[in-house]
């Protein structure tokens, strides 16, 4: 497959909308103990840093769970939802800018088998990569993984080529952020229209 990997200046536009709009369709990539899986980013997330009360860093907050947020734009945040759940966030922006992008879903590419062994299902189905959780679980991905820069050669993230038109993306309000009150409204949320790996509810 021919892709280039992106580079940290990727990352660092301060607009955290666009880039959450940019990385759709590109190619989030794991390589652990010689198990390489590939899938393709078809939702995400964006969390606008201390303005954001749906942000873990809302108001400036810096805990040892937060503190990867503040890094240079790069690097995976990785953190345990609900004590389950492991997310993956990609770190954007300037360092001391607690932007994040959390990646919802992903198109299954390559070591799908590999996916379903981790996963525990018996056959592929729809279910693999939609969520955030399924992305960790499916990518083997998990939080000793927190910080890491996204160049290196077991985890990264890819262009192939795949174009995404701006009329491809679909743009919502946030899942499970009701906390946030108004800024749960945002239009935060980006997914390519008719994937079928896009989580939440049907319509």
């Amino acid at each position: 497959m021919d892709m280039q990997v992106l580079p940290l200046s990727f990352y660092w536009d301060m607009h955290v909308t666009d880039v959450a709009k940019s990385l759709l369709g590109k190619l989030l990539i794991t390589n652990f103990h010689q198990q390489l899986t590939i899938g393709r980013i078809v939702e995400t997330e964006a969390y606008n840093g201390v303005e954001d009360r749906a942000s873990h860093a809302f108001g400036g907050r810096y805990t040892p769970r937060t503190k990867t947020m503040y890094a240079q734009g790069g690097c995976a945040y990785v953190y345990l939802c609900y004590g389950i759940h492991e997310m993956f966030n990609v770190v954007t922006g300037s360092e001391n800018t607690p932007h994040a992008i959390l990646i919802r879903a992903i198109e299954p590419v390559t070591g799908i088998a590999i996916m379903q062994q981790r996963m525990g299902k018996n056959k592929a189905d729809y279910s693999i990569g939609r969520g955030p959780g399924n992305v960790t679980k499916a990518l083997g991905i998990h939080r000793q993984h927190n910080g890491r820069l996204l160049t290196e050669t077991d985890l990264y993230i890819a262009d192939d080529g795949f174009k995404v038109l701006p009329t491809d993306i679909v743009i919502t309000q946030r899942i499970g952020v009701d906390y946030a009150g108004e800024d749960a409204l945002l239009p935060y949320r980006f997914f390519l229209k008719n994937n079928p790996y896009v989580s939440g509810k049907k319509r």
